[in-house]
């Protein structure tokens, strides 16, 4: 049986005194979904937000959801397409410790306060940087128990209450800007077809602590226009849907979701969530702004301290760079957290190879193409130089 690595989460306190330092996320790339969910190497699928007309019904249109079919395994394939095209453009290998999607840091990120959580990652280590992807396999698996488990009686489904969400983007998104939307278009969001094929995925260069890495998320919406200069900050905003608050009980299962709300935009350099409360059977009644930097402190303040932000930052650094002297070799190696277990165990799968984690072409990219391509870029300018020097 291979060797188990175990990185202690408890005591959580020893994670609370330090101060890991964090790299604004800097978007590099980015790629879209689009209507069949093919990928496009383009903005195509990106929205613009506008807010809904209240009160609106989530449950409308339920029958007629084109919902994505996501039974198979994409992998980090999107993620690792964009990335040969971006270092195409830039002519040289993005230097980095670790790739993954956000969803994967979201998990990491949250552990210390996420007792009940059950997941498993794949990781291979490939040139220097250690890729991780979610284990499709124990995902889908999860994702049956929790619908084959009961609900409370009287409850909605869970396929209903998934619809929801993306109802509150289909009635608060549009494909284009305000200015160039009409008023049609925005008064008829409440009848069009909900679907969740198309998505927008940015590609972000961020890091914790000395640990440097890219990561790859889908983003609702921009608030009003994307820059074009990429060292400008964008104004993302998120979407999220909860149940109006009326009680204490509801209060606190409400600061344990915005510990995930806070993390998952927080990685990307989300600033806004709008959240939309509704009510217990699905009827969108209120808005409210949230600005990401301040959930932390609020929680602290005005809450009942549920969670801290900086010590699931400083978590999140010290597990990676201890992941970095772990995952040392080639192969498949698996990090795994089980539910109640205060420990993430890593050990390795198959001693050699990457299995699916990284694409045929990403491999054969960093294998042969790059170099081939940086050849062909020093010829261009070697002719370049050659020419300028020439009289005329």
């Amino acid at each position: 049986m291979a060797q188990k690595h175990n990185f202690n989460v408890e005591p959580v306190a020893r994670f609370a005194g330090l101060n890991a330092a964090i790299r604004r996320p800097r978007e590099i790339a980015f790629f879209s979904f689009d209507e069949d969910h093919k990928f496009r190497l383009d903005a195509s699928s990106l929205r613009y937000y506008y807010p809904p007309a209240l009160p609106c019904d989530l449950s409308k249109g339920f029958e007629t959801f084109r919902q994505l079919d996501d039974s198979d395994d994409d992998h980090l394939d999107g993620l690792l397409e964009a990335i040969i095209v971006y270092e195409k453009e830039k002519g040289s290998k993005t230097e980095i410790d670790f790739l993954t999607w956000r969803g994967m840091m979201t998990k990491l990120m949250i552990v210390p306060f996420s007792k009940l959580d059950d997941w498993e990652m794949n990781v291979t280590l490939f040139q220097g940087t250690i890729f991780i992807e979610e284990n499709h396999t124990k995902k889908i698996s999860s994702r049956g128990e929790q619908y084959s488990s009961a609900g409370r009686p009287g409850a909605m489904s869970q396929d209903l209450m998934s619809f929801w969400g993306y109802k509150f983007e289909t009635v608060s998104l549009m494909p284009t800007p305000w200015p160039e939307t009409s008023r049609e278009y925005i008064e008829s969001r409440e009848d069009q077809v909900v679907s969740n094929h198309a998505q927008y995925c940015s590609i972000v260069r961020t890091g914790f602590g000395k640990v440097k890495m890219i990561l790859g998320g889908e983003v609702d919406a921009v608030m009003a226009f994307k820059p074009e200069d990429r060292s400008q900050p964008i104004e993302w905003v998120e979407l999220k849907t909860t149940a109006t608050i009326t009680n204490e009980r509801e209060q606190i299962k409400y600061e344990r979701k915005l510990l995930k709300f806070w993390a998952q935009s927080f990685l990307l350099g989300v600033p806004r969530i709008v959240v939309g409360y509704r009510t217990q059977q699905g009827t969108l009644e209120r808005l409210e702004e949230l600005s990401v930097q301040n959930i932390p402190d609020n929680v602290k303040l005005k809450g009942k301290g549920l969670w801290d932000g900086q010590t699931c930052i400083n978590f999140a650094a010290s597990f990676l760079e201890w992941l970095k002297t772990t995952v040392t070799s080639d192969g498949v190696w698996r990090i795994r957290k089980r539910e109640k277990i205060p420990v993430l165990e890593v050990f390795k799968l198959e001693e050699s190879g990457h299995g699916d984690i990284l694409s045929s072409a990403f491999v054969e990219w960093r294998t042969n193409g790059l170099r081939s391509h940086q050849q062909h870029l020093q010829e261009l300018a070697d002719n370049a130089k050659v020419e300028a020097s020439e009289p005329p």
